[in-house]
């Protein structure tokens, strides 16, 4: 017997290194957070709950993982760290036991034309390279079937310097790229509605252009009456052919204006490149309306809307080009790939099975790999980012998710808490932002923070297992066993508004007719065909409000204040009050502090080192000049009113010297979507998401309209606040509009007065109507998905 075996049966001391199993945070206080300091177990699944805004991802996002990424960043050389995002440290005392964070978050996916879930995922990669070699007719290299590479070819002479000297050869050479080039690649062909686009009654130094930004004393309207091409004085109805195209189509010409070198440009390709090189969904909302209203977009004739040349669509594996399996629903495409078998190639088609079986394993198997990226929800996009790590081998590593069951049918949200699971039980780390008690209940280890939101938030109130946080006393603990009862007695229709015959996506020929008057919910799995019911089908336009999920767009210098219009009535206060211009009580004007420009901090780059943040000096972080500061309103200077929260100013601006009415207004639309404790001058860069959907909501409650669609309004909502939703939505219906909700929270059916339900499944297995009436009625029949979940919820 060796030595080795015959030591007792004693056991060995844990070894030093097995010893660092927490992530020690102490002190930490980034946005609203108060000296805060947890203790989390590595290889467990811990959740974040607490009410919106309550300092949850300022913990998770903005400290534990934005201090991995950097120290990870500082392990590459000086010179590719000058290549990436700098990024400070943290505002904390103390971060132990961090490990490689990979952050899984609700961003929309790139908004590029050209991107789509193929591109997006590598599935469109492999594909290519599949085809490269088993397609027949060969037609070329992995990148004769990619959309975004053009076939160019060209040959000439070329000087080559030697020893001997110089000599001169004749080259030539070709590469055979996948992109049509009818549309270059986009799958879609445009027309210009030219009457939208100017009036030409007017001559180009009246500003004949209805474009955003070509006002005539802009500087684009004085490039194009100062170029010397046409008379600016002649209206442009009397151009004439060659005038016409020279002001639609000219190629780039260098010219010089006002003593400045340009170059001079067609109105419509300087159009193309400048607002329609973007997915519509990215687009701010007074271009959008511009491109809806002057543009139509048709599938390109030539390519049929594949993006792929005619080369690509020939090459066929089986009968099925790139371009029908980019077409088909993936979970189809998987049975069909699976159904291969060649092993020249074994080791692609091994990853690109996986990459498709975990499409239809997180529940995005009724996706297309041709859908564009920019038209995923919130909840999409985030599943579709984790793709790329269920299979990962990567142990010991920190999964942070945002809200991960955002988007999902109560039916969908078991399999994602079994992925999350899994990855804890490969031996991670997984750190988890969320409000459902479906994936709360999952938890080893919960932190709840609060009390509230904002400034009365930033505390740990709570901190241990589940079974803890429900005996605890905390807003959390006292909401997590909540039930919204069904209604006893539900509304009257007033009309009703007819869908008839609806095709968009998956939806299989159906009509419907939507109730007006009531609080109508479209509900179904995931990938049912409600959006494509509710956007695609309901005519926007006159009397119709959209809320969406779409981001707020905006700097660090936007606010509140700003987005929702507030700041206008409240520097025209302070101007009629004082005698003064309206433009001296803006922070991006003429009453910038003149040292931080307005920002008030100054940021100094330190190259490769993360960019420090310094309060300016000259205004202490007030954004103004000092002389500014002395007019007052209602005995407050601006910087004092923009660092009031929201109920404070409704207050304020409610009454005595400093009443305003038209700034009263939207200070009660933002408290009555529960924003009364944000302050107005906070950056929006700073708001949660469901703090940004709130504010949306709260801007378009003013729009003149008769019907109010809403996507997922309880997106990033806690328990306690989808209560004062609901109670908002009744007001809404109660006040005579027409409230039309894409939801899957349960408390929000059973708070309806008629529900229309999508299914029975997803992609080409749903897009039909399975039900409609009353939650009551769901749940009596049980007769779907969703009414075994309501009947589940409130007890029937």
């Amino acid at each position: 017997m060796n030595r080795a075996t015959s030591t007792g049966t004693q056991s060995p001391a844990p070894h030093v290194a097995d010893s660092h199993d927490l992530i020690r945070v102490h002190g930490a206080r980034e946005n609203n957070l108060k000296n805060v300091s947890v203790e989390l177990p590595k290889r467990r699944l811990t959740v974040f709950t607490g009410v919106s805004g309550s300092g949850k991802s300022s913990l998770v996002f903005a400290t534990i993982a934005a201090e991995s990424q950097r120290m990870i960043n500082e392990t590459y050389s000086a010179f590719l760290q000058g290549f990436m995002p700098n990024q400070s440290r943290p505002d904390v005392d103390v971060l132990d036991g961090l490990t490689t964070a990979i952050i899984v978050d609700q961003e929309r996916m790139g908004a590029n034309s050209r991107s789509t879930v193929g591109t997006a995922t590598d599935a469109n990669t492999l594909l290519r390279i599949l085809f490269s070699r088993l397609g027949k007719p060969h037609i070329g290299s992995p990148q004769a079937f990619s959309f975004n590479v053009a076939s160019i070819s060209g040959k000439g002479a070329v000087t080559i310097e030697g020893s001997s000297g110089k000599t001169v050869e004749r080259r030539s050479f070709s590469i055979t790229g996948g992109m049509c080039p009818n549309c270059d690649g986009t799958g879609r062909v445009t027309d210009f509605d030219l009457t939208a686009m100017y009036d030409d009654s007017k001559s180009l130094s009246e500003g004949p252009f209805t474009v955003p930004g070509y006002s005539a004393d802009g500087w684009y309207g004085r490039i194009y009456s100062g170029c010397g091409f046409f008379d600016s004085d002649k209206p442009i109805r009397e151009f004439t052919e060659r005038e016409l195209h020279d002001l639609l189509y000219k190629e780039p010409t260098k010219i010089k204006v006002e003593g400045i070198n340009l170059t001079y440009e067609g109105l419509i390709p300087k159009l193309q490149k400048s607002m329609l090189s973007k997915d519509r969904e990215a687009m701010q909302p007074h271009i959008r309306a511009f491109v809806d209203r002057a543009v139509t977009f048709t599938a390109c004739p030539e390519c049929g809307g594949t993006r792929l040349s005619e080369a690509a669509r020939s090459s066929k594996i089986k009968g099925i080009s790139i371009a029908d399996a980019c077409a088909m629903q993936i979970s189809d495409l998987a049975k069909w790939v699976g159904g291969l078998d060649e092993p020249s190639v074994a080791p692609l088609l091994g990853t690109l099975r996986h990459t498709l079986d975990s499409f239809v394993e997180i529940g995005l198997g009724y996706l297309s790999l041709d859908r564009p990226a920019g038209t995923l929800s919130g909840g999409e996009a985030q599943r579709t980012k984790m793709i790329r790590h269920l299979g990962s081998s990567l142990t010991d590593v920190t999964y942070v998710f945002d809200e991960p069951t955002i988007g999902l049918h109560p039916h969908d949200i078991q399999r994602m808490n079994n992925l999350l699971l899994r990855l804890r039980d490969k031996g991670n780390t997984v750190l988890v932002v969320e409000h459902k008690p479906e994936t709360i209940a999952i938890a080893d280890h919960v932190v709840d923070l609060g009390p509230g939101a904002g400034t009365a938030g930033g505390t740990v109130c709570f901190e241990g297992t589940v079974e803890g946080l429900r005996g605890s006393d905390t807003i959390t603990g006292r909401h997590l066993d909540d039930r919204a009862a069904l209604k006893e007695t539900v509304r009257k229709p007033t009309g009703a508004l007819e869908i008839r015959g609806a095709t968009a996506n998956n939806l299989q020929n159906v009509d419907v007719d939507i109730p007006l008057g009531v609080l109508t919910v479209v509900t179904g799995v995931a990938g049912s065909g409600k959006s494509s019911l509710v956007h695609g089908s309901i005519p926007t336009g006159a009397g119709v409000v959209s809320i969406d999920q779409g981001a707020i767009k905006g700097s660090r210098r936007s606010n509140p204040a700003t987005y929702t219009g507030l700041l206008d009535p409240i520097r025209k206060a302070f101007a009629k009050a004082n005698g003064v211009k309206p433009a001296l009580f803006s922070s991006n004007s003429e009453g910038a502090c003149p040292t931080c420009n307005g920002a008030g901090v100054i940021y100094t780059e330190l190259g490769v080192m993360a960019t420090v943040a310094t309060t300016c000096e000259e205004c202490e972080g007030k954004r103004f000049q000092a002389s500014v500061l002395e007019y007052r309103l209602g005995g407050r200077d601006i910087s004092e009113v923009l660092a009031m929260s929201v109920t404070e100013a409704e207050e304020f601006f409610g009454t005595g010297e400093a009443r305003t009415p038209a700034a009263h207004k939207i200070l009660d639309r933002l408290a009555d979507v529960g924003l009364g404790y944000i302050t107005l001058g906070q950056p929006l860069t700073t708001l949660s998401g469901g703090e940004r959907q709130r504010l949306k909501l709260a801007t378009h409650m003013s729009e003149k309209g008769g019907t109010y669609i809403l996507d997922e309004p309880t997106t990033g909502l806690h328990l306690a606040d989808v209560e004062q939703l609901l109670g908002l939505l009744d007001r809404l219906v109660d006040s005579g509009k027409s409230v039309i909700v894409i939801e899957h929270h349960q408390a929000v059916m059973a708070h309806a007065d008629w529900i229309i339900d999508l299914g029975p499944g997803a992609g080409h297995d749903g897009g039909r109507i399975v039900f409609e009436g009353t939650p009551a009625d769901l749940v009596a029949a049980r007769s779907t998905l969703t009414g075994e979940h309501l009947a589940e919820y409130v007890g029937g």
